[in-house]
């Protein structure tokens, strides 16, 4: 896809997609009927983790507000327990609308990632091991629940 072309019809076989369906593993911190939170293989800093809506949605122009709301609450969630894991008070926020922005995953979807924007990786070059991201999957799972 062109990076000055905008997808705007949702791909069923996307990868946020499959994992929602189940078709690929994926190492989940929160899950309720609404939104899906787990660790992103390829993170910025340690702890980033992606939160996504179950409903089809490109960008947040094709969110509706109870998935929105939704996303924002676990979001918040997510954001206290990685301040509680990882020690610290500084999360990024980020979520790009479109390939313009970034996005490469057309999906909506929040990246929550405890760094300073200083700090911040590229997205999508190393990835962490599987063991290591399903331990702090755990973690935060764990200090949500706690």
């Amino acid at each position: 896809m062109s990076q000055n072309k905008q997808q705007t019809t949702y791909d069923d076989n996307n990868i946020f997609a499959k994992m929602l369906n189940g078709d690929i593993p994926y190492h989940k911190v929160y899950e309720d009927d609404k939104t899906l939170a787990f660790m992103d293989i390829m993170p910025q800093a340690e702890g980033h983790v992606l939160v996504i809506p179950k409903q089809k949605a490109v960008d947040l122009a094709d969110l509706e507000p109870d998935y929105a709301a939704a996303v924002l609450m676990t979001s918040k969630k997510v954001m206290q327990a990685q301040r509680q894991v990882f020690e610290r008070e500084g999360i990024i926020q980020m979520q790009l609308n479109g390939s313009q922005a970034g996005q490469t995953v057309f999906h909506y979807h929040v990246h929550l990632i405890p760094s300073s924007i200083h700090d911040l990786g590229r997205h999508a070059v190393t990835q962490v091991e599987s063991a290591k991201l399903a331990d702090m999957a755990k973690q935060l799972a764990a200090a949500i629940t706690a």
